[in-house]
């Protein structure tokens, strides 16, 4: 192994002494010694330049430019990177070495070695700069230590997560009418406070106004802190007046053996105890321990019974569930029975049914299908008090929203009316404030020229000093800051496949004989299709979706794909899988080795993850950065046909739209499932309604499916 390593030392110290023949021999053994023991501590060629770029700089005599030097640094790289995989080869010996023998050998040709550490040096005759070299060596170590802290960090597999923080300004008028208990506003007005997530300030001196009974829309781009603030809005981190109760949806509803009807019910805590006392006191008349009391106090359990209409909370509660699309068998399911979806949308019931003063919802249509979105928007249309809702569909708002709450530039502006409304104001108010910044300039220069050619004249000193003064006095407009157009582009550089491309004939399909999914199911599609898949949870969608991935084999029929035919497949459960204790960059990395650390770069910019956020642990990620994360994954091999299983959750509205557009221009086939109306109607030519055993082809489209479905809730009585 010695002799293979000596040769390919001689690679790179050729290329040293035919370039630089006139190196100082010091330095020639410094720069070897370098690349002989540091070799596996450079990146790049970039890396070696930083090493010792600069002393070749100095040998060459100017000879050499900066990039002759970069170039030279390339192909000692190259053989450096050659040598390292020639020297994990392993080596074969003919017979055992006996080392005893060998060292005698050694030893006595030691004495016959001059080192350059042995010999005497004159420091006047060596071309080396001694402040120069302790910098380089310096230079070398620290980056070194960086990245064995960085491996250290990895090995350990913990992931230090920020947290999240508010501080807000005290209000001595404010303390005291909350001391005095005589505060029964259910308005909420939360003043001068800043809220920040670890390092990164997300708001800062902010106001938000919530008025009682009205439904506020908190829209902003993905990362920005929406999420954070209902956090400290929910944790009365941020002052709210005490007797105003507050429920934030947040978490599933743990599963256990209460049934999902009388899980909601257990919400009205007033109504259980009332309910709770009243059995215990009949039972006590029943065994014959009354004392004459419990009459009395019966009486008084009965009126405040029926004051909160007591006997009518199981219908509420049961049309809430039927709403959100529990059948009646599931309703008396116990709640371990359950998945996480479901479980979640027993949390939503359980918050409607109790009626807090300030009901937080953060993305609620993200756990729900179109059926339970519609009655969701019609029922919270009569909410009596107020909702602070995050959300990301923009039909949602416009059906559910009396004002908008922009978050943006670390600050929250309040907007009269549905989030179309908001829009457009938005895009109205940036257009005024840039005109008008535009003509302060204009105005700012003409008075400006007027000083500079006056400045020195005597006789218009006056005036220069009042148009100084006129400067000084005008209002300092800022220029719009406009948020940066998300443009997102699917790679298809592929050829075009002749149809049939995907295809299912006659295909059964069951997880259990006694439970059929399918039955006799037939579709197609190909390069030109643009098609929603829709329908109920549980009727099948995701699971026809892995039957045309390949991922499930049909009980019966046949799948057809091309031979040329390269899925991207998207489900919410990719973007749960990321390694998050890793950042964007290194994600890449480790599931497409060997390419450039810019290659990966510029995959992610192609979704919005760029700059710092690239090299963020993806823990610290929002969940539209997650998503955008698992975008860069999926078409990282160039597919030539699309499967996405929920792909806007998470996104901010913005890349949604752009998601939209970049699908139509995209020139393979696409088959989503989505919940969102406004994406649906900018994607999709073709509309599969998935239910009773089967998929049928809606010619209506979206118009016809929404129809059908409010008439069936007028039928059912769920509105």
């Amino acid at each position: 192994v010695r002799i293979v390593r000596s040769v390919n030392m001689a690679t790179y110290v050729d290329i040293l002494r035919s370039e630089f023949p006139e190196i100082d021999g010091e330095l020639f053994s410094y720069v070897t010694g370098i690349l002989d023991t540091s070799s596996s501590d450079f990146e790049s060629e970039d890396d070696l330049f930083d090493a010792v770029g600069m002393y070749l700089q100095e040998v060459s005599s100017n000879s050499k430019n900066e990039d002759d030097i970069k170039r030279i640094c390339q192909k000692m790289y190259n053989t450096l990177k050659v040598n390292d995989c020639t020297s994990s080869d392993k080596v074969l010996l003919d017979a055992p070495v006996q080392l005893s023998k060998i060292t005698g050998t050694y030893d006595s040709q030691v004495n016959d070695v001059q080192g350059i550490w042995m010999m005497k040096r004159d420091p006047s005759s060596s071309t080396v700069n001694s402040k120069k070299l302790e910098k380089a060596e310096a230079k070398l170590k620290a980056k070194q230590d960086k990245r064995m802290e960085k491996d250290t960090q990895k090995s350990s597999g913990s992931i230090l997560l920020e947290e999240a923080s508010a501080s807000q300004a005290s209000s001595k008028k404010e303390s005291r009418l909350e001391l005095s208990g005589k505060n029964k506003s259910y308005d909420i007005r939360i003043e001068n406070f800043d809220v920040s997530y670890g390092e990164r300030t997300l708001l800062t001196g902010a106001e938000i106004n919530l008025a009682s009974g009205r439904r506020y829309g908190l829209v902003g781009r993905n990362g920005l802190g929406k999420t954070t603030l209902l956090k400290m809005i929910a944790s009365r981190n941020l002052r709210i007046p005490s007797h105003i109760s507050i429920l934030h949806v947040e978490q599933e509803v743990a599963g256990d053996d209460t049934e999902a009807l009388q899980s909601v019910l257990e919400c009205d805590t007033l109504r259980e105890s009332l309910l709770k006392e009243e059995k215990a006191l009949t039972a006590r008349i029943n065994l014959g321990k009354g004392d004459g009391t419990e009459s009395v106090r019966l009486s008084e359990i009965y009126a405040a019974l029926e004051e909160i209409e007591a006997d009518k909370a199981p219908a509420r509660a049961s049309i809430i569930l039927a709403g959100l699309g529990f059948t009646a068998k599931m309703q008396k399911q116990t709640t371990k029975e359950f998945s996480g979806g479901w479980r979640m949308r027993l949390a939503l019931a359980r918050a409607l049914f109790a009626k807090p003063d300030l009901l937080l919802l953060d993305e609620p249509t993200n756990m729900l299908d179109i059926r339970a979105i519609l009655w969701l928007e019609s029922y919270l249309q009569t909410w009596q008090s107020t909702i602070l809702v995050v959300s990301h569909d923009r039909n949602f708002l416009n059906a559910v929203a009396t004002d908008i709450i922009h978050l943006h530039s670390q600050r929250l502006d309040m907007y009269r009316g549905d989030y179309e409304n908001f829009y457009k104001t938005k895009e109205e108010r940036l257009k005024n404030q840039q005109r008008e910044w535009e003509a302060q300039q204009q105005y700012r220069e003409h008075i400006q020229v007027f000083i500079d050619r006056f400045r020195y004249n005597a006789n218009r000193a006056s005036q220069v000093q009042s148009k100084l003064k006129l400067l000084e006095k005008l209002p300092e407009l800022k220029p719009v800051d406009k948020d940066t157009e998300v443009i997102l582009k699917f790679p298809d550089n592929f050829e075009k496949l002749s149809p049939p491309v995907l295809q299912l004939d006659e295909v059964d399909f069951y997880y259990s004989p006694d439970k059929i999914v399918f039955k006799n199911l037939n579709v197609s599609a190909d390069l030109e299709s643009r098609i929603c898949v829709v329908g109920e949870n549980g009727a099948g969608k995701s699971t026809m979706l892995k039957i045309l991935l390949g991922e499930l084999a049909p009980v019966q029929g046949v799948r057809h794909a091309h031979r040329n035919l390269k899925i991207g497949y998207f489900s919410q459960h990719h973007v749960d899988q990321l390694e998050l204790n890793v950042n964007a960059v290194e994600l890449l990395a480790h599931k497409f080795p060997g390419k450039p650390e810019e290659e990966y770069r510029h995959q992610l910019g192609r979704y919005g993850v760029s700059g710092e956020l690239a090299v963020r642990p993806v823990a610290s990620l929002s969940g539209g950065q997650k998503s955008r994360v698992a975008f860069a994954q999926m078409t990282m091999p160039c597919p030539n046909f699309y499967i996405l299983d929920e792909p806007t959750n998470h996104l901010d509205m913005e890349t949604i739209e752009a998601l939209g557009k970049a699908l139509n221009t995209f020139k393979g086939g696409v088959i989503l499932v989505s919940h969102d109306e406004r994406f649906i109607r900018i994607v999709c030519r073709e509309l599969w309604v998935c239910e009773n055993q089967t998929v049928r082809r809606l010619d209506g489209g979206f118009d016809e499916y929404k129809d059908v479905l409010q008439e069936q809730f007028l039928k059912e009585g769920y509105l």
